[in-house]
């Protein structure tokens, strides 16, 4: 006589089964979790896509230090948008891509915001000084374009400046031009902000 299993010896069977809802569960969190990663690279992509890097000057620099001479390399890098963030930064690293991605780290940490007139030109006259290097920003008129050179240059191109006349007035080294043309930028404000401040209408100011 053959024993048959009895109802509470089934169900102990199957409760010792691996049940595969835990499994899916897991499969459905990690697809989630894949997707929200996809998610932050693709917005961290289009953050780094809006900025434009220009490498300005490198050079080969050295240290004397107690067994002799270190050499590096030093690199002068500008980060602009092109509406209207600009920076300029230095790196020195012993290899040349070391210091160009210590250049634009820096010149994202001392971004400069320019306000930009309907016509991609300056509001008003500006000048800066850095060091020896004077800098004379003039707005221009529509179809001008920018008439500048060097780091100069460089600086309103990635600043989304389409029409504007500068002037170097003073040194020609490439670093310290860079910083009077940030120096000159910074220091330019709005016909609507200058009447806020001085507590007048722009009628008042144009008059």
């Amino acid at each position: 006589m053959t024993d048959t299993p009895t109802k509470q010896e089934n169900q102990s069977n199957t409760d010792n089964l691996p049940s595969a809802a835990p499994n899916e569960q897991r499969r459905n969190n990690n697809r989630n979790n894949d997707r929200k990663r996809n998610r932050r690279g693709d917005s961290k992509n289009e953050r780094d896509s809006e900025w434009q890097e220009r490498v300005v000057q490198i050079r080969r620099v050295s240290k004397t230090v107690k067994g002799g001479k270190k050499m590096s390399f030093r690199a002068i890098v500008v980060v602009g948008n092109e509406k209207g963030q600009v920076g300029v930064g230095v790196g020195k690293a012993g290899d040349v891509i070391g210091a160009v991605r210590k250049g634009v780290s820096d010149g994202k940490k001392h971004l400069v915001r320019v306000p930009l007139t309907p016509n991609n030109s300056i509001p008003t006259l500006s000048k800066g000084r850095d060091g020896a290097a004077n800098v004379l920003i003039r707005p221009a008129a529509p179809g001008t374009g920018v008439i500048a050179g060097g780091s100069i240059r460089t600086v309103l191109e990635l600043a989304g400046i389409k029409n504007v006349l500068a002037k170097r007035l003073g040194s020609k080294t490439p670093l310290n031009n860079a910083r009077a043309a940030m120096v000159a930028l910074s220091q330019l404000r709005t016909h609507k902000s200058a009447s806020r401040e001085r507590g007048i209408s722009l009628e008042q100011l144009y008059s």
